[in-house]
């Protein structure tokens, strides 16, 4: 039998993570529950954690830094509570290695489906049918070489580079589109599964974090160049295996 996926809410608020909890669990979830930075590094050091659902706001120690300290020693999908309106906290998860945030008073439906988007992307969920993944196959670009069955990207000098879950989304849909431009609402429904808003800079973000491991110059990029008015575009050339 197939274990179920475990999930662990990070939050101060009792009744939000009971909320969630009894919100999720029916729908083929293991959750638990922290209400700060040492329970969470209690229950991860405890069990296996597929994603950590992590409140920015925190008694002990912020959301951010949390993150920060779990992306340097672990792939483990989060997604962000952030207070409504909260944009630079936003951004600035994301460039800690966050792969969705959700901005407080939140849906749990909405939450239900992000948590599903983000499990999906990483592997941790069966693919949906209309998404079979390139399991095995290799892309090769200037040198580069992403492993898409070991989701594994190696330089040219063969060091292998840690992708974030995001990162790796995103160097994907560039590999399958070589030399076209994509806009920001369509790298964003690709890897994220949703519509940008009006401020969206979810992709911006990604964008650099992805040219600061690929570029050789990430403030003049080669690879992935900048269409103005029209989005990104991967000017390499690319092979298969």
């Amino acid at each position: 039998m197939t274990a179920l996926p475990a999930l662990l809410i990070v939050d101060d608020d009792p009744e939000i993570c009971q909320l969630v909890s009894q919100f999720l669990e029916p729908h083929g979830f293991r959750v638990a529950t922290a209400g700060d930075g040492k329970a969470m590094r209690r229950a991860l050091a405890q069990g296996h954690v597929d994603l950590v659902i992590l409140d920015l706001m925190l008694p002990d120690e912020d959301g951010l830094s949390l993150c920060r300290a779990l992306r340097a020693t672990s792939q483990i999908p989060v997604v962000f509570l952030t207070a409504a309106g909260s944009e630079t906290d936003r951004i600035v998860g994301l460039e800690m290695g966050a792969d969705d945030y959700l901005a407080k008073p939140f849906s749990s439906r909405e939450l239900l489906a992000r948590v599903r988007a983000v499990l999906r992307r990483t592997a941790n969920l069966p693919p949906q049918p209309a998404e079979p993944p390139a399991h095995g196959r290799q892309f090769t670009f200037s040198g580069w070489t992403l492993d898409t069955g070991r989701r594994q990207l190696h330089a040219p000098d063969g060091v292998l580079v840690e992708l974030s879950a995001a990162e790796y989304d995103l160097l994907f849909i560039f590999l399958k589109n070589p030399h076209l431009v994509l806009s920001r609402d369509q790298l964003l429904e690709e890897t994220r599964g949703r519509v940008a808003g009006p401020f969206d800079r979810t992709i911006d973000v990604q964008v650099g974090r992805l040219r600061r491991k690929i570029e050789p110059d990430p403030k003049n990029p080669e690879l992935i160049k900048t269409v103005r008015g029209g989005g990104y575009v991967l000017a390499a050339n690319v092979g298969t295996d």
